[in-house]
């Protein structure tokens, strides 16, 4: 399990959670467990903790914590409210999620997320899902193409790119992660070819996984079934994943401005507890080079989804 995954910013996202003894909490991205496995060490008595995570490997890391206090859930954490409602439990004093990809999905050659390994063209965290990286690259009209490399993956060059796709699987559909690649070195700056290519591997994971609509449902269900006083403590690795979670935090909706009621209180279920994003230090930057572009928000939820003043 210490081989799957190695957490970031571990202590940090748990002095975040301001962890009760006795509370309820949730790890939305169990992963390899290593997140968990120290928010189970602050826990006793009555406290619980639930791991949520689709991944059939990250249930196989789930099944070597043998602890009373924790119940691991197979699930998307977009299904955060319904499971918990199966287990009995409303609300919860702490919610963690560790966004993105975790290291074993990436040198899990087979699994099509790296771009060091050739492998079928997959890159779904949920293999029982009907979508797949295939399904992206050779299905998809050019517009919608150009749409997820430019938005999700932030390509410069993705109208043409996403053209260029077009044109090639009608000729020889793409199977293999290395037959996009081949094509992805005719337009990839000279130099910069690996940031390239994880670009583009980016945008259509984050697009076969639906990771900015899954996030946008968990965001607005965390603060449904928090505590007052609860916490959220998110980790993300893109810029829009982030800007979706300051949002939220902010604002009490991922796009758009925050609502008042009829005497001008703000309408928003949480208060930022660290204004700017917390960031890997030195130490860590040299051990875990992961931890380069994580980015960790705090917030408490607000009595009665209002802002305290």
């Amino acid at each position: 399990m210490a081989e799957y995954h190695v957490p970031v910013m571990l202590q940090e996202c748990i002095h975040g959670l301001n962890i009760k003894p006795d509370g309820i909490y949730v790890d939305v991205t169990f992963g390899g467990g290593g997140h968990s496995k120290e928010i189970l060490k602050h826990l006793s008595g009555a406290g619980r903790l639930f791991g949520f995570d689709q991944d059939e490997d990250a249930r196989l890391n789930a099944e070597e914590i043998d602890n009373r206090s924790f119940t691991f859930v197979q699930a998307n954490f977009r299904y955060l409210r319904r499971f918990l409602k199966l287990h009995g439990v409303s609300r919860v004093d702490g919610i963690l999620a560790d966004l993105g990809i975790s290291s074993h999905q990436i040198d899990e050659a087979s699994r099509g997320f790296s771009t060091r390994g050739n492998a079928e063209l997959d890159m779904r965290m949920d293999r029982s899902a009907q979508k797949t990286a295939k399904t992206v690259v050779n299905e998809y009209e050019e517009k919608d193409l150009h749409k997820v490399l430019g938005i999700y993956g932030e390509v410069k060059n993705a109208r043409s790119l996403a053209a260029a796709i077009v044109s090639s699987r009608f000729s020889r559909p793409f199977e293999t992660t290395f037959d996009l690649i081949e094509l992805l070195k005719k337009f990839a700056p000279r130099g910069k070819e690996n940031k390239y290519f994880a670009q583009v591997f980016q945008a259509i994971r984050i697009e076969v996984n639906d990771e900015m609509g899954a996030l946008e449902e968990f965001l607005q269900q965390s603060a449904e079934v928090l505590n007052p006083g609860g916490r959220l403590v998110v980790m993300s690795y893109h810029s829009l994943e982030d800007r979706m979670v300051k949002n939220y935090i902010n604002k009490g909706k991922v796009f758009g401005e925050v609502e008042k009621d009829f005497f001008g209180n703000e309408l928003k279920p949480f208060r930022a507890v660290n204004r700017k994003p917390v960031t890997a230090n030195q130490q860590e930057l040299t051990k875990n080079s992961r931890s380069r572009s994580a980015k960790l928000r705090v917030a408490e939820r607000i009595e009665n989804g209002r802002k305290q003043v």
